[in-house]
């Protein structure tokens, strides 16, 4: 059987599970603890010492996207990225475009004063270009749910989970209705709605890692 190393409250976990899912591959989880990472994480990933690590045939393969298009192009069943060579460029692109920006969306959230509303405002200007990426569009390409909605997880689940977590809202309808409507479509899609953890689990876990941030903090 495949395995994967993971934490179980990871983007990188709900990126990977559902995948496995519409793969159709038996796999593993094997629950990683990062405060006391394993010598299994700390061998099979020297350089970055992160989650996710795939094992396939005992090589290991790491980085949560190259694990997702390394599935895709292994193992047979319905396709994560497009087989036309034009719309596939397109969907990396867009998936190196999130990967350079949601960590700073992320970060207004943990940050406090200037700081935040730097962050705040680099997070409004990379979903403005997704609210106009998505205009008329139900996913990033050609209408069909793959590799760049995969890549942009954060924003389709855990920034909802965030906002309401810390009372910081930077996603409104009036704001971003086309990011919204392809927010929606990504949460109900058959690809992700069995296997997207539940919110309220998600959401009572980061109130309380917020609240302990917010108390370290003062």
């Amino acid at each position: 059987m495949l395995s994967c190393l993971v934490y179980g409250i990871a983007l990188s976990f709900t990126e990977l599970s559902g995948l496995f899912q519409i793969k159709g591959v038996e796999y593993e989880f094997i629950e990683e603890n990062l405060q006391n990472k394993s010598p299994l994480l700390l061998e099979s990933n020297p350089i970055h010492k992160k989650i996710p690590v795939f094992f396939h045939n005992g090589k290991p393969i790491c980085e949560s996207m190259v694990i997702v298009e390394y599935i895709d192009e292994a193992f047979e069943g319905p396709s994560i990225l497009p087989k036309d060579p034009y719309d596939r460029a397109i969907a990396r692109f867009w998936a190196k475009f999130l990967d350079d920006k949601l960590q700073a969306i992320a970060k207004t959230f943990f940050f406090k004063g200037e700081e935040q509303e730097k962050a705040k405002g680099e997070g409004y200007e990379t979903l403005k270009v997704l609210d106009n990426e998505l205009k008329d569009k139900k996913f990033f390409v050609a209408d069909k749910f793959g590799f760049a909605d995969i890549a942009a997880n954060f924003v389709g689940l855990w920034l909802g989970v965030f906002e309401e977590a810390t009372g910081i809202v930077l996603v409104t309808r009036e704001k971003f209705p086309n990011f919204c409507a392809w927010r929606d479509e990504y949460i109900n899609c058959t690809q992700n709605k069995e296997y997207l953890p539940p919110r309220d689990e998600l959401l009572a876990h980061f109130q309380v890692r917020f609240q302990a941030a917010a108390a370290a903090s003062k």
